[in-house]
């Protein structure tokens, strides 16, 4: 609605998980490489966390236009899942059909595929998403996943991403076996404060603002770290609902009392 108003191309803000728009502050830069070096290690588990809207998926997803094709890859994002459901949801992603279905013709399937893809030289990597929602018995499932292995690599690499509710998960005495196995961990934190401006301004140029686009001033800069406290998603959300605020108002430019105006929207408060 108000992209033509501001000569934007496209909504900057939108909470889609799009890495076109991935913006790599130092801690996201920092999760992108943990990532591509436990994927090139073949270190078998990896497990990245971060508050809700941290930025964890849209990682994920520009992880997987980055890896070249010596790299098969799967993405789970619907964890709440049987043992047997995930099974299946694992290998219809690796594009593996199997005939039966049950738990052992499963696990084989899979085996069949990792081996095949180790004599092509290929590496195979499994991202599960929201992982804090598997069952124990989905997580110790995951865990026999690891057992996959040639005499001296690991044949899968699995990466783990949830929310910090995953890492308590994961302290349990009965998941022992997985933590432990665990060789890489990463917990991606809010942008910083002095972040937050290049965060916007660079979400606003790729929109195809590139200087002549809507201008949020310094005072409202602030106000919107407040908010957010730097999670990019809270970002995103009250971002957009001021340029639909500015726009209605007719104002290029966003103030403070416009950001105070959406959070009150944006929270449902009456005045």
């Amino acid at each position: 609605m108000y992209e033509s108003f501001f000569s934007l191309k496209e909504k900057p803000f939108t909470i889609a998980a799009n890495p076109s728009f991935l913006f790599l502050s130092q801690r996201h830069q920092e999760a992108l490489s943990y990532l591509t070096y436990g994927i090139k290690e073949r270190v078998g588990f990896i497990q990245i966390t971060g508050e809700v809207g941290t930025g964890k998926t849209t990682i994920c997803r520009a992880l997987l236009n980055q890896l070249d094709e010596k790299i098969k890859s799967a993405f789970i994002f619907n964890s709440d899942l049987s043992g047997t459901q995930l099974m299946e949801t694992i290998l219809d992603d690796f594009g593996i059909k199997a005939e039966r279905r049950n738990r052992a013709a499963l696990f084989s399937e899979l085996n069949r595929f990792l081996i095949e893809q180790l004599s092509l030289d290929n590496n195979v990597v499994l991202i599960i998403d929201e992982a804090q929602n598997l069952s124990h018995k989905s997580l110790e499932q995951v865990r026999m996943l690891s057992n996959l292995e040639a005499e001296n690599q690991k044949l899968l690499q699995i990466i783990l991403v949830g929310q910090p509710e995953l890492r308590e998960r994961l302290k349990s005495p009965a998941l022992r076996q997985l933590r432990q196995r665990i060789s890489v961990r990463y917990h991606i934190q809010a942008l910083k404060p002095e972040e937050v401006p290049l965060y916007i301004a660079h979400r606003l140029n790729l929109a195809g603002a590139n200087g002549t686009g809507p201008i949020f001033d310094k005072d409202a800069i602030a106000e919107i770290v407040r908010y957010s406290g730097g999670i990019p998603r809270l970002i995103n959300i009250v971002c957009d609902k001021a340029l639909l605020l500015a726009y209605v108002l007719g104002s290029r430019t966003v103030d403070v009392e416009t950001i105070k105006k959406s959070v009150i929207e944006i929270e449902g408060i009456v005045p």
